[in-house]
């Protein structure tokens, strides 16, 4: 493509070098940079990319996107902006010829469920055709499953994999949209047929400074969308940000359990090993609905579904058929399968609300006790952690309490802001700061009935300290665990 062409609707200060040029693709990595690319330098908190112009030379980029005084006259074209950051999407769109015109982008955002929504979407769409996927566990352009290091990744790569989906046949995407991403805006030039609001608790408050920012930053997706928007109307901020939105164009559809919406769950009843519920809608539809899948914060999950299947004109009906065969999704609630007759389920749960949620639904089933391990993230917000920590001691009958992600935080420091949220005269907790050895303990204390269930890194397969990632899967290593212990009488 050239260059005029990419960089058309962006306000250059200035270009020195060759403009009649041909680009064969964007990096902001010096190390994937390749013949005749764009090199755009970012300026980031932990790196400059001005820094790396020499070597993004030496791999082949014939043009640099700058907003630093680093031009020289040799040869090499230097495009200058006020702000790098603040142009990529209009670049990516532009590069990519604006893939998000030609296919269903669906948006979901929200505090908890993003995940599992923008999964059983994709799951159900890609029974009709092609669906790509964007989100914490992964990407899928149609034909590739590729790793994803954040929920929603910078709007270059958001751009390219659209387009790669585009062009693998895909009719759909569903994608995460975090609230870092709504802020910093990696989801700029993008056009959201559809929106879905999930719920908002405590989360990220680090970042966004307080509660009202953190909505806003929600609500700004569905100033993005022309199809739809879909809001879960039993959260509070999701009546506020409904009543925000009301005099758009794009019609609005409501779910909930306990407020009147388009789609409501009623008569909930949760098992072990599934939940039922019956789905009340429009035109006076009644229907008693079975999951495989357990949790009333799933029903919320699958009422979202509903609502955006419907918004895509597809059949009650036929939506309603595809919710029997549905699966969990990996991390979610997700049952460490083993034949020494042990309840251990891995959960990503790391928000206290979710927490809550997670432990309500086992404490409405299970028979024996409840053993729960977690820990909280370090370097992420502290005063979610005492709450974490009382939510944990009040639903469940041992606590144990250990460490996540500890980064650049020292473990027993987060383990004592998680204390102070513990009751210390009862004896139901205990401290074992060691991941692995916590998830062991936990397993051999579990009896017939009980239920282990190990909260807060979920599909993650590490475990982050300081400088370092080291191999650590929950599930891995409660299997490993199980696999050593003589049948549960």
């Amino acid at each position: 493509m050239k260059l005029d062409d990419i960089i058309k609707d962006i306000k250059i200060i200035s270009i020195l070098g060759p403009k009649d040029i041909e680009i064969k693709g964007l990096a902001y990595d010096s190390r994937k940079v390749k013949k005749d690319d764009l090199f755009i330098c970012i300026n980031g908190s932990n790196m400059d990319g001005h820094e790396f112009i020499e070597s993004a030379k030496v791999k082949g980029a014939i043009a640099f996107l700058i907003e630093e005084d680093v031009e020289k006259d040799d040869g090499f074209t230097y495009i200058k902006v006020k702000s790098t950051d603040e142009v990529l999407s209009t670049l990516g769109r532009n590069f990519y010829d604006n893939p998000s015109d030609k296919i269903n982008l669906i948006g979901v955002t929200g505090t908890n469920g993003k995940t599992s929504v923008s999964s059983f979407l994709k799951d159900i769409l890609s029974e009709y055709c092609n669906c790509g996927f964007i989100g914490t566990t992964g990407i899928y352009d149609g034909k590739n499953y590729i790793e994803n290091k954040n929920t929603t990744p910078n709007n270059i790569e958001i751009q390219k994999n659209l387009n790669n989906m585009y062009e693998n046949n895909c009719k759909y995407c569903a994608m995460e949209v975090s609230s870092h991403a709504l802020s910093l805006n990696r989801v700029e030039n993008l056009n959201y047929k559809i929106g879905i609001f999930t719920n908002l608790t405590e989360d990220h408050l680090d970042f966004h400074k307080n509660f009202e920012n953190y909505r806003k930053a929600k609500e700004k997706l569905f100033f993005m969308t022309s199809k739809a928007n879909i809001i879960n109307i039993d959260d509070i901020n999701g009546r506020i940000i409904l009543e925000n939105i009301k005099n758009l164009q794009v019609p609005c559809l409501t779910y909930g359990i306990n407020y009147d919406a388009t789609f409501m769950g009623k008569d909930i009843k949760l098992c072990e090993d599934k939940t039922t519920f019956t789905l009340l809608g429009p035109d006076n539809l009644k229907k008693e609905i079975t999951l495989n899948m357990v949790g009333q914060f799933t029903v919320y999950n699958i009422l979202a579904v509903i609502c955006a299947c419907y918004a895509l004109d597809i059949n009650i009906n036929e939506i309603i058929n595809k919710l029997s065969k549905l699966k969990g999704v990996c991390g979610r609630f997700e049952k460490v399968e083993n034949d020494k007759n042990i309840n251990v389920v891995v959960d990503y749960a790391h928000t206290p609300d979710a927490l809550d949620n997670v432990l309500k639904s086992i404490k409405a089933f299970v028979k024996g006790n409840i053993i729960t391990v977690f820990g909280c993230g370090g370097n992420r917000e502290k005063s979610k952690r005492p709450i974490m920590g009382e939510i944990s001691q009040k639903y469940s009958d041992l606590t144990i309490i250990t460490s996540d992600n500890p980064r650049y935080e020292e473990p027993q420091d987060i383990i004592a802001d998680i204390l102070e949220g513990i009751d210390r005269k009862k004896d139901n907790y205990i401290v074992i700061e060691d991941r692995k050895e916590a998830i062991k303990y936990a397993i051999n204390k579990a009896k017939k009935g009980d239920f282990v269930l190990i909260a807060g890194k979920g599909h993650e397969s590490y475990q982050i300290i300081k400088d370092h990632i080291f191999e650590f899967d929950d599930k891995l290593v409660a299997n490993e665990i199980i696999d050593k212990l003589n049948d549960i009488i």
